[in-house]
């Protein structure tokens, strides 16, 4: 069994913030695999469903973002799951929007989900990275982060979100290369296949033996 784990803050207020992107992705990948309906637990809000072979819980803790770990840590004693086991879908300052990466262990960077997690079960778990960019200073990262996606974010936040749920069959059978191909063919799609021009032969100059004596070329060439 898995457990995959977003985070962000509970409520309607926030449902739109760049904090919550982690929230967005669980929700993609209920939506495109038919999880359960979500249903209160461990502090938050659970769906179980199937990821090809595997077995996966979602959890959106709802203890707010700083205290996230409370929720994971009681899923993760109730499932009798290793840190391993477990993947949690965050935002990113120090990626671009609309970047993806996979990251097993390290630290958390200051972000206050992370931390809590880490407080509670430890670094040795799994993190899905999803950019948002960084407002430039690190006085606005509070403001940024707590402020809905912008209209010019709308293309790029829906292509990563259905490059998620279209690779999350990857991600729990633990291929994170095959997971993020997929969120990258959503978000830079492939070219159309077209019929290539072959390409113009190189002749490569074919050095030929001279035969002729010492004698003989000096006559040639001078005579």
């Amino acid at each position: 069994m898995k457990l995959f784990v977003g985070l962000g803050n509970p409520g309607s207020k926030y449902a739109g913030n760049r904090h919550n992107i982690g929230f967005m992705a669980l929700d993609q990948i209920a939506s495109d695999h038919n999880f359960a309906p979500w249903r209160s637990k461990f502090q938050g809000k659970l769906a179980e469903g199937r990821l090809g072979r595997e077995k996966v819980m979602l959890l959106k803790p709802e203890t707010f973002m700083n205290l996230s770990g409370q929720s994971v840590s009681e899923a993760m004693r109730f499932f009798k799951l290793q840190p391993s086991d477990i993947t949690v879908f965050h935002d990113e300052l120090d990626l671009a929007p609309g970047k993806c990466r996979v990251k097993n262990g390290g630290g958390h960077a200051g972000h206050n989900g992370l931390r809590s997690i880490h407080q509670h079960i430890g670094p040795d778990y799994q993190r899905v990275r999803l950019g948002i960019g960084h407002p430039g200073h690190k006085d606005r990262v509070a403001a940024y982060v707590l402020h809905d996606f912008s209209k010019a974010d709308a293309d790029w936040l829906d292509d990563v979100l259905r490059g998620i749920g279209d690779g999350a069959p990857y991600l729990a059978d633990g291929d994170a290369a095959r997971f993020m191909n997929a969120v990258a063919l959503r978000v830079i799609p492939a070219r159309p296949s077209s019929v290539a021009k072959p390409k113009p032969q190189v002749v490569e100059p074919v050095e030929v033996e001279d035969a002729r004596s010492a004698l003989q070329r000096l006559k040639d060439k001078f005579g």
